[in-house]
């Protein structure tokens, strides 16, 4: 990762969190003409610096997982150079960078992300299209990924033209891999976008088509078809809802005995109970939604609970209990 984009995240992450450049170094103790050099890509930030950033911002050691250090720079300023030498340990870099993006997205707005994100992107896909070798396939599904978190968060800032652009593109990725975790987690994410743009048509067909996506991980399945019943009830759909209702808890049991999969590591049996709230809430079916939904949040770990993506749940929330 380049100095300019950990410069412009950190920026971007003190002005969301209310605080100036000036107020950082007083409370983290350090120069102020140093922390500026660092905030406006002018010295590379030791990792130290963005420890402590972390701990002032509480972005849990993400913006320290996107410092690499001098091997890593290294190795990747290598492949950049030279993309048909791609190795194992360039691949494991940008994979850290990638979930220290995922991290953030759980403590800062998804606006402060969208640059640094994009930039990496382009460049994995770079890389990709040019890598050769036995760590090619594995590259392709940190590209899917990237790809797909990219439209994820343009889909929260509601960039929708840019969102599913890069989402059709993550799942082009994941068919190529055979990967369909990958490709159901895209198209739940433009059931998402569809869910912020107010269709429910879109709703119900894109979180269908991720429950039924080949190779979907049974966790997925049973979230998407909750949303895709959420979808069906809000166009009057009452029978099919309830039917895919009923598809999604025979899937309960299948669901909680693995772990989720790792490119969707938050889908617990307890975040699936806000798609279940969410589903009662389009049923009309207050009480049960308001139930789902203050277990759901209650049930996330601590680091998630004031989430920004959060605020969906806890919009659907207040609209249940004033419904109820």
């Amino acid at each position: 990762m380049c100095d300019d984009d950990f410069a412009g995240l950190a920026r971007r992450a003190l002005r969301d969190g209310g605080c100036s450049i000036r107020a950082a170094a007083q409370a983290i103790n350090y120069d102020l003409a140093y922390l500026s050099r660092v905030l406006n890509g002018k010295q590379r930030p030791s990792p130290k610096l963005a420890r402590m950033l972390d701990e002032l911002l509480g972005t849990d050691g993400a913006l320290a997982s996107v410092v690499l250090d001098a091997d890593d720079r290294s190795r990747v300023a290598r492949t950049a150079a030279n993309p048909s030498k791609l190795d194992a340990g360039t691949v494991d870099a940008l994979a850290g960078v990638l979930a220290a993006y995922r991290r953030l997205d759980d403590t800062v707005r998804a606006r402060s992300a969208i640059p640094s994100t994009l930039a990496q992107t382009r460049e994995v896909v770079r890389l990709l299209k040019e890598a050769r070798g036995p760590h090619r396939e594995r590259l392709a599904e940190v590209a899917s990924e990237f790809t797909q978190f990219g439209g994820w968060l343009l889909a929260q800032e509601r960039q929708d033209a840019r969102a599913v652009r890069l989402l059709n593109e993550a799942v082009e990725l994941a068919d190529e891999l055979g990967n369909g975790t990958l490709a159901a987690q895209a198209l739940n994410f433009k059931g998402y976008l569809a869910r912020r743009q107010g269709r429910p048509q879109g709703v119900a067909r894109w979180y269908s088509a991720a429950a039924h996506t080949p190779g979907a991980h049974p966790a997925q399945r049973l979230g998407d078809l909750l949303q895709a019943a959420a979808g069906l009830a809000e166009l009057g759909e009452r029978d099919d809802a309830l039917r895919l209702i009923e598809e999604a808890e025979r899937l309960a049991d299948p669901a909680a005995a693995l772990p989720p999969p790792k490119t969707a590591y938050w889908l617990t049996p307890e975040f699936n109970r806000l798609n279940m709230g969410l589903a009662n809430l389009g049923l009309a079916r207050y009480a049960d939604a308001a139930d789902h939904i203050t277990a759901g949040l209650a049930g996330l770990p601590p680091e998630l609970r004031d989430a920004p993506w959060t605020w969906e749940h806890r919009d659907a929330l207040k609209r249940a209990v004033e419904a109820r």
